[in-house]
């Protein structure tokens, strides 16, 4: 599944989910990179 992480304040990543830590963060791959973060929430529509 494709999912959408923060490294810090302002930068994102957008990549295939390797796994979900106990912490509540996700591990995504790029390429052959993976990072972790936290994941963005999905916008809510009003």
């Amino acid at each position: 599944m494709l999912r959408t992480i923060t490294l810090g304040s302002c930068v994102s990543v957008q990549g295939l989910v390797v796994a979900q830590l106990a912490d509540g963060k996700l591990v995504v791959r790029v390429d052959d990179k993976n990072f972790v973060g936290h994941p963005v929430n999905a916008a809510q529509v009003s």
